[in-house]
């Protein structure tokens, strides 16, 4: 009996039990499912997010980095000439080596002549020859007008006299400046200095043959006045129309590594060399005090002056491919848009842009490869107020 009255709990206890057991296998098999959903889901958003590249931008600098261009120059002296012979003949003595101060007229050397000592001696002789026949012509004639009265010459004998002693005359004229042509030249056998300076070439000794004409030799003497030099620079064209006539440049030498020179731009060849794209300007620098020497290099550091405050980016912003020279940006809608751009001065760690971007955009530091545009990204490196850095604030990182 007490057997029987236990049964039905038994049964109503394991029906609840099992009710309870299969309503927390349906909640474990629930959970499962939403936990592999929560995490599908995130794993997707994950890997969207992952799959949209992130990149640095910042903002270009409108700020001068530099407002100076530095060129090679080459000095040379403001007054320079190159002394050859107008006679022939051989060198006889010369008094003035290199390095010599030497001053306007002095005479730096003498030319021995012998064949052009004979040809003056042979035209001296031949005009007196012809002022003697020019003489007895005029003594004839004015003979011959004594006896016009007398009846005993005629008219056509005094008109014939006349003309000929036009003819002695203009061979007397003849001669006179064959004469006086052979004495300027006896006059170049003595070399003479046209300006006061400094001989800076001497390529002749006593004995030695000179050729008349400066076609067949170097010159026998250099002369240069370095109290003032000529500074010659070739400027790129793209900086031509930012140096201005007038502009003030300064020059260092190697030889004074500690010193600097003041120049001033004088005069620009207003062309462009089709080998090099360069203009060459002229610079004075005076020189009073014989420092410096013509011939020499020296480095040119030229203000320039411009109208517009140009934009600089990192050097790592530039894309070069068969579309030419870019670089990309970021839109508004974190999308990536290429820009053709054009540089003006590479000053290695940043570029100075001529043209292509504006003050606003906001360019990629460094592009990563197969970027495309219209691709989205995702901006990083932002600065402490939430704007993109600019180029002057970006650490100089390398690598």
């Amino acid at each position: 009996m007490p057997t029987e009255q236990r049964s039905p709990v038994s049964r109503r206890k394991l029906g609840i039990f099992g009710l309870l057991a299969g309503v927390v296998l349906v909640l474990v098999v629930v959970t499962g499912i939403r936990a592999r959903e929560d995490s599908d889901t995130k794993l997707r958003e994950w890997t969207d997010t992952q799959a949209v590249p992130s990149v640095a931008v910042v903002v270009p600098d409108a700020k001068v980095l530099n407002a100076t261009l530095d060129l090679p120059g080459r000095l040379e002296a403001y007054y320079r000439a190159p002394i050859f012979a107008r006679v022939s003949g051989y060198l006889k003595s010369w008094t003035a080596d290199i390095g010599a101060k030497v001053k306007a007229g002095q005479v730096i050397a003498e030319i021995e002549a012998p064949d052009l000592d004979q040809q003056l001696l042979q035209a001296r002789a031949d005009l007196a020859s012809q002022q003697a026949s020019a003489k007895l012509s005029e003594a004839t004639l004015n003979r011959r007008k004594t006896l016009i009265a007398s009846n005993f010459v005629s008219m056509q004998e005094i008109d014939e006299r006349t003309a000929d002693l036009s003819n002695k005359n203009a061979s007397v004229n003849s001669s006179q400046a064959n004469v006086e042509r052979l004495e300027a030249l006896a006059g170049y056998k003595k070399i003479t200095v046209p300006f006061d300076g400094v001989v800076t070439s001497r390529d002749t000794d006593v004995g030695a043959l000179i050729n008349a004409g400066g076609g067949s030799g170097p010159a026998m003497f250099v002369i240069s006045d370095i109290k003032k030099l000529r500074v010659y620079v070739n400027v790129p064209q793209t900086y031509v129309p930012a140096i201005k006539i007038g502009a003030k440049a300064v020059i260092s030498m190697p030889e004074y590594p500690n010193r600097t020179f003041a120049a001033t731009v004088e005069a620009s060849s207003q062309s462009v060399d089709v080998g090099s794209g360069t203009t060459r300007m002229q610079l004075g620098l005076d020189n009073s005090a014989g420092e410096l020497m013509p011939g020499g290099y020296a480095n040119v550091r030229l203000t320039l002056a411009g109208d517009t405050v140009p934009l600089h980016i990192p050097a790592s912003a530039l894309i070069f491919n068969q579309n030419g020279l870019r670089v990309a940006t970021v839109g508004s809608d974190d999308k990536v848009l290429f820009k053709t751009v054009t540089i003006a001065r590479d000053l290695g760690r940043d570029i100075e842009l001529a043209s292509g971007i504006s003050p606003d955009d906001r360019v990629i530091v460094a592009p990563p490869d197969g970027i495309a545009d219209g691709d989205q990204v995702r901006v990083v490196g932002v600065g402490t107020k939430g704007k993109p850095e600019k180029v002057s604030e970006r650490p100089d990182v390398k690598g």
